[in-house]
């Protein structure tokens, strides 16, 4: 009995220590970009306020899209480490590494086209949209660093290196501040200066990533395992992984940018009640997203040891967590909606009647809470496939049909209905194959990293 309590504080302390430390590493780029607001919203034209939110919309939906490469490294790296399996440690993160500066290189070479299309997508004014070209063209040199960036942080992520994690999130978005100020109000670079501030600041990162990185992996690893690293049914498995990811998040995206175009068709109030309920959602989701990459990394780590008895206890801690700071910013938005919502603005007309809304808040995040713990989980063992099922059928089968229901009846409360029966259709498809397969996995033998794709 005493050893098995013994376990589960471990289990516990080891759990927090990573969830913290994600949780912090998340919360600074918010905190970076409301500075980078700030600066310019106090210029004289607010053209290149609204300009950057426009392209950074764009660059944000599609760094969300390449998440994959994060995803896609932290939990192999952490079975491979459960595994005691050095080559496959540095393998996955040479792999991974070669996509993500492949990926960087052609997002540059297509700048014109994918910012041509991207912004064909919005009715802006031609100030509006010249100040959302320049940071975009600005911004998107920094590419190759970022998706670099996803893998080296996925990878220290995996060998639980958490104080690494976030001193490579501090230099980053602390760079990024400082560069801020002095390109916006220093040199009067306006919105080129922002896209700047964030190329440079993601380089410098990368850099220190790098240096710690050689600390980790000699040069004689690398030259021994070069002729591994294209080898075909490893490039193979990598990249279905990847691409499960991909769709997964892909859909997802789809059904918000739906929701959000929907409300946005719906009056300018209803618009704006909308928006500032999924601000409350989208900060609420960087705590929780800090507890699923904990979930993620330790899933992966007794994958690859073989401990499986330790499966369910963490994934019952996860969503215990995620659901009390999820009931906590839907509670609060319940109980006292003014006062936090009044927080991002002081329209009364928008926020005086938002409170009819907010139960369907608290249900989003309830749901989305338990998935969140549940997709770590699916992360973890690398089952990308079962991610992708699970979006697939949460917009085929709970958001599409509500939402054309919305759509021709013109309700906002049928939209929200619609995001919650996504959100409630992922909770209950992750849920029951998570039950299913541990059945079957429970009692099997430890399985090689290279096989859990």
């Amino acid at each position: 009995m005493k050893a098995i309590f013994t376990s589960q504080y471990d289990l516990l302390i080891r759990f927090f220590r990573l969830a913290i430390a994600n949780v912090i590493s998340n919360i600074m780029t918010p905190l970076a970009n409301t500075l980078s607001v700030i600066f310019l919203g106090h210029l004289s034209e607010i053209h290149h306020l609204a300009g950057v939110a426009l392209a950074g919309n764009v660059l944000s939906n599609l760094y969300i899209l390449l998440g994959f490469l994060r995803m896609g490294t932290t939990g192999v790296t952490a079975i491979a480490v459960g595994q005691d399996d050095r080559e496959a440690v540095v393998l996955v993160g040479l792999r991974n590494g070669m996509i993500a500066l492949i990926l960087g290189v052609v997002i540059i070479l297509l700048q014109y086209p994918l910012g041509k299309f991207g912004f064909a997508l919005f009715n802006t004014s031609p100030e509006i949209k010249a100040s959302a070209i320049a940071y975009f063209n600005a911004q998107v040199w920094g590419s190759p660093a970022i998706l670099l960036n996803f893998v080296l942080i996925g990878w220290f992520l995996g060998q639980e290196q958490n104080g690494l994690v976030v001193l490579l999130s501090f230099v980053g978005n602390a760079v990024n501040i400082a560069l801020d100020y002095l390109f916006i109000v220093g040199w009067g670079w306006e919105t080129t200066g922002a896209g700047l501030s964030v190329a440079i600041s993601q380089y410098l990162a990368l850099l220190i990533g790098l240096i710690f990185l050689c600390k980790h992996v000699h040069w004689k690893e690398v030259q021994s395992l070069a002729g591994e690293i294209w080898d075909a049914s490893a490039i193979k498995s990598v990249f279905t992984l990847n691409g499960n990811i991909f769709v997964s998040y892909f859909v997802i995206l789809i059904a918000f940018v739906i929701f959000d175009y929907q409300g946005a068709a719906m009056g300018k109030i209803t618009y704006a009640e909308n928006t500032l309920l999924l601000q409350v959602y989208i900060l609420s989701n960087y705590f929780i997203e800090g507890l699923g990459f904990g979930t993620e990394i330790l899933t992966g780590n007794f994958k690859g040891k073989g401990d499986n008895q330790q499966l369910v206890p963490l994934v019952v801690i996860a969503v215990v967590t995620s659901l009390l700071v999820g009931i906590g910013f839907g509670g609060a938005s319940v109980l006292f909606p003014q006062t936090v919502f009044g927080l991002f603005t002081n329209h009364i007309e928008v926020i005086e009647h938002i409170n009819i809304y907010v139960p369907w808040l608290l249900l989003v995040l309830v749901c989305a809470s338990i998935t969140w713990s549940l997709e770590g989980y699916f992360l973890g063992v690398a089952q990308g496939h079962t991610l992708r099922n699970a979006s697939l059928a949460a917009t085929v089968l709970g958001f599409a049909p509500t939402a054309c229901v919305a759509f021709l009846l013109h309700s906002n409360h049928i939209l929200w209905l619609a995001l919650s029966l996504f959100t409630a259709t992922r909770m209950v498809t992750l849920g029951l194959e998570f039950f299913g397969t541990f059945m079957i996995e429970a009692d099997s033998p430890r399985t090689e990293a290279t096989d859990m794709y």
